[in-house]
């Protein structure tokens, strides 16, 4: 079994930010693999779904964005899962739109998000999987930033981004962080 956890926050409000592309993941990763419906648990939105008949759980942390880490704890220890069995989804401002990079384990970049799933889970050994967002104006604040949509150029590109991003996903589940790693780093979408 495999925990895939997509950071953003609750709310239409926030649906297209750029922050919540780990959200807008998940969702690509549940309609192309036949998910079951989205139900409240763990402080979360969970689905599950089979992938080559393994079980693969998707959670969507509802406690915003900086508190993520209760929601993950939570699931990894209703589903007995170690570390090395999650796979953490989220936004990247140091990288351009249409790129990505996968990690299995290293710090934060910064990122509340991934800084409270340390803190909760105790380690900062699992896989990450940064999608990029592009960064800030220099005369913009990157929470402002990361809390806005994309222009409508740029969500085109991310309309392709989403679905690739998707395999990604799949392909982690199926071989593993490093041959995710060596297929998808480096990659350019749109």
């Amino acid at each position: 079994m495999k925990l895939v956890v997509g950071l953003g926050n609750p709310g239409e409000k926030y649906r297209r930010h750029r922050h919540n592309i780990g959200f807008m993941i998940l969702d690509q990763v549940a309609s192309s693999n036949g998910a079951s419906s989205w139900q409240r648990q763990f402080d979360g939105q969970v689905c599950d779904c089979r992938l080559d008949g393994d079980k693969m759980v998707l959670l969507k942390p509802q406690t915003f964005m900086n508190r993520s880490g209760r929601s993950v704890k939570q699931a990894m220890s209703f589903y007995k899962l170690s570390p090395e069995d999650v796979l953490v989804v989220c936004d990247d401002v140091d990288l351009p739109i249409g790129r990505v990079r996968i990690r299995a384990k290293g710090g934060s970049g910064g990122h509340n998000g991934l800084k409270d799933i340390f803190s909760h889970m105790g380690t900062q050994e699992f896989a990450r999987f940064r999608v990029g967002v592009g960064s800030a104006r220099e005369t913009q604040e990157t929470a402002d930033y990361v809390l806005s949509g994309f222009s409508a150029s740029q969500q085109k590109v991310v309309d392709e981004v989403l679905i690739d991003a998707g395999r990604a996903v799949e392909w982690w589940c199926r071989r593993g962080v490093l041959d995710a790693m060596n297929e998808f780093n480096g990659t350019v979408w749109g």
